[in-house]
């Protein structure tokens, strides 16, 4: 027998745990590694009392994954850790993260996600979902300080099971089901009738379910970009291949639009007619819009147009991360207020209180979800009689746009961080102006989550390192669309320089 703690085991393995659950290489994601990562969650789920017997039933953990080559194996290893504990395993398939999410909330039964969501094929992770939804910052250190016995005799020298043991049952498709026809539920009959939609499939999980949402819900779908290799689409990021073929797509098929999500389906992407992709922040704005939610909460990296609008009683910003979009929307909820919800800069919508629309009342599920986005914009557009793209025209007119450098060390942008951060504001704008004269003067610095930059001319520059990956991400707002892309590229070639 060995010992160890889980955060022990982040150092010794390399696999992080954090935000998004243990992410890591999948080089490093060994069985033994994601075996001892769910030991860990098991013990914390113990101590905390969350694993609840049905009459008749021992408690279960129900299991999903994506598309990824490396899925498969990461799940056997957290099956059969659960099974090893005494528990009982529901897969629930290779289905969206929000279906197992919805699953857990509704069966009252804690919830694994393997994936990686919109990072390279050679990285994944494990997402846990607690009775209350996804694991919060406090849940993270609890887990981070269980003790794992694991036994050596499962495992040989690479950290491989010895015996090849499959401990997934049969799937079954009751998470599935439910969270589709939460949608069926929500939208009229026929709410999309005379809609063109395509989908682009790509890599997603949730490749098969949107066009079948979509169908019966009365569209025309084409099916477009089907991949068996898997595609990181990031929705914060959007690849300039996959912005080419959106407009290749919408003049080719005349659509009305084009959905997506990241490969988890947490995150939406959707383009306008004119094969122009939404920015995920104005998406989930959106979103929150036709819902008629009156207390929002979105991180520090959002577009301001949420403020500048008069959608809604109150907004407040977060540190970028759901867990805190989660927090500060609870805060919302002990304070009895009615219709709250989030949604992040990736346009992932949460939603914190049932609400009822379109004469049905939606149940509260708060972790990101993409496809809610992507069918309230539809159906926005039918109800309004206009297109997708005058959806957007209509808002303040703010335009953000992000990018981000790759394998960009982790050291160097905590360097970065602390070069401007670190002195008295009067100091830390001399060095900001001195390595970005181009932006002119400063108004104020944010440094809630990274460093957020607002010049007097209005422009907004936001740099923050990626908790993730090994990434150096830049946010940037202005008056226009062009004016956005073309400060950000400045603002990361003057990084790259330094």
């Amino acid at each position: 027998m060995m010992k160890t703690t889980i955060e022990e085991l982040m150092h010794s393995s390399q696999v992080k745990f954090g935000t998004s659950g243990a992410r890591g290489l999948v080089s490093d994601m060994s069985d033994q590694v994601c075996y001892v990562y769910t030991l860990g969650f098991v013990q914390y789920l113990e101590k905390t009392q969350q694993l609840i017997p049905k009459p008749g039933q021992t408690p279960a953990i129900a299991l999903a994954g994506d598309l990824r080559s490396s899925t498969p194996g990461i799940l056997k290893a957290c099956a059969r850790a659960i099974s090893d504990s005494g528990y009982r395993v529901v897969n629930t398939g290779l289905i969206a993260t929000p279906a197992v999410a919805l699953y857990g909330l509704a069966h009252n039964c804690p919830a694994i996600m393997v994936t990686g969501s919109h990072i390279p094929d050679d990285r994944n992770g494990i997402k846990f979902y607690k009775l209350a939804g996804e694991i919060l910052k406090q849940d993270e250190l609890i887990i981070k300080q269980q003790t794992i016995t694991i036994p050596a005799e499962l495992f040989d020298a690479q950290g491989k099971f010895k015996e090849v043991d499959n401990f997934l049952p049969a799937v079954d498709s009751t998470a599935k089901e439910e969270y589709q026809q939460r949608f069926l539920d929500l939208f009229p009959a026929n709410a999309l009738a005379g809609k063109k939609i395509g989908v682009y499939q790509h890599s997603g999980v949730a490749r098969e379910m949107i066009p079948e949402i979509l169908e019966k819900l009365g569209a025309q779908v084409i099916k477009l970009g089907f991949s068996e290799q898997f595609i990181p689409v990031d929705t914060e990021a959007v690849r300039e291949e996959d912005i080419e073929l959106a407009r290749q797509w919408t003049s080719e098929h005349h659509l009305d639009a084009i959905v997506s999500t990241d490969g988890d389906a947490d995150r939406p992407l959707i383009a306008d007619e004119n094969g122009q992709w939404l920015r995920g922040d104005i998406a989930g704005f959106l979103c929150a819009h036709y819902l008629q939610i009156d207390h929002i909460v979105t991180p520090v990296s959002s577009n301001t147009c949420v403020e500048k609008s008069v959608f809604f009683v109150d907004v407040k910003r977060t540190r970028i991360g759901s867990p805190y979009v989660i927090e500060a929307m609870q805060h919302y909820v002990d304070d009895h207020y009615a219709a709250v919800a989030g949604y992040e800069a990736n346009g992932g919508f949460l939603l914190a209180t049932p609400v009822r629309k379109n004469n049905y009342l939606l149940s509260a599920l708060p972790t990101r979800d993409a496809i809610i986005v992507l069918l309230t914009l539809l159906h926005s557009s039918v109800e309004q009689k206009t297109s997708v793209s005058q959806l957007s025209a209509r808002l303040p007119q703010r335009y953000t746009y992000s990018d981000r450098i790759k394998n960009f060390a982790t050291e160097k942008s905590q360097q970065l961080m602390l070069r401007y951060t670190q002195g008295t504001e009067t100091e830390n704008k001399t060095s900001i102006t001195t390595d970005f004269p181009q932006f002119g003067s400063i108004s104020t610095i944010n440094t809630l989550d990274g460093l957020r930059i607002t010049f007097n001319n209005g422009d907004i520059i936001h740099f923050r390192p990626s908790g993730n990956a090994p990434e150096f991400r830049c946010y940037s707002e202005s008056d226009s669309i062009e004016k956005a892309r073309n400060i950000n590229e400045m603002a990361l070639q003057s990084i790259m320089s330094i």
